[in-house]
């Protein structure tokens, strides 16, 4: 907060200014790899989910048309996965019911 006193006044001292900008540019980096990783992750699970290659969702890096791309994609291709099969449940009757036995002739 003090940094930013300095910066707002009339004659700014350069070297606070050097020591803000500085100290941004050291942190940054650190929060671009947390954003990116915040939006590829997804990404990547649900496309890999959805029979693509996950590496579909570096498409992400490419600032807004990259991102749209891939969901575009997503939205209207077709998914290669096949859904799992429905196994039917049958309830047992209650009471448990004697085994017939065939009629012998």
């Amino acid at each position: 907060m003090h940094f930013l006193a300095l910066l707002l006044q009339d004659q700014p001292d350069t070297t606070a200014g050097l020591h803000v900008l500085m100290a941004m540019l050291a942190i940054m980096p650190f929060i671009i790899l947390v954003v990116v990783a915040i939006v590829i992750v997804p990404f990547w699970f649900i496309c890999k989910k959805a029979g693509y290659s996950p590496w579909l969702s570096m498409l992400c890096l490419i600032p807004s048309i990259g991102m749209l791309v891939l969901l575009y994609v997503l939205a209207f291709g077709e998914w290669k996965v096949v859904p799992a099969s429905q196994q039917a449940w049958t309830p047992t009757p209650y009471p448990p019911q004697p085994p017939t036995i065939p009629p012998q002739v």
